[in-house]
C-alpha cells in the first residue's frame, strides 16, 4: 500500500498530511508545502516504499499527483 501524502490548503496556509502523521505541517506558501510532501515521499521510496502526493488547489481541485515508486537498499541490483 502506498504511503498517500496530500497538500491543501487550511485557511491562509497549506497543510502537509500523511497516513504517518497526526499531525498537520504547516506552510505559509503552497510550493513550500508541496517540496516539503515531495521530501517525504523521496525519504519514503529510498526506504523501499511507495507513496503519492496529492496536491489541492484553493478551490478543492485536484493540481498534480506525483508518485514515487520504491527504490533503495530493497530494490538495489
Amino acid at each position: 500500500m502506498a504511503l498517500l501524502i496530500s497538500v491543501a490548503p487550511v485557511g491562509a496556509q497549506w497543510a502537509v498530511r500523511s497516513d504517518i502523521s497526526n499531525v498537520d505541517q504547516l506552510f505559509d506558501s503552497g510550493g513550500h508545502a508541496e517540496a516539503a510532501a515531495r521530501r517525504l515521499a523521496d525519504q519514503f521510496a529510498e526506504a523501499g516504499h511507495h507513496a503519492e502526493v496529492e496536491v489541492y488547489l484553493r478551490d478543492g481541485a485536484l493540481a498534480g499527483r506525483h508518485v514515487h515508486r520504491p527504490r533503495g537498499s530493497l530494490y538495489a541490483n
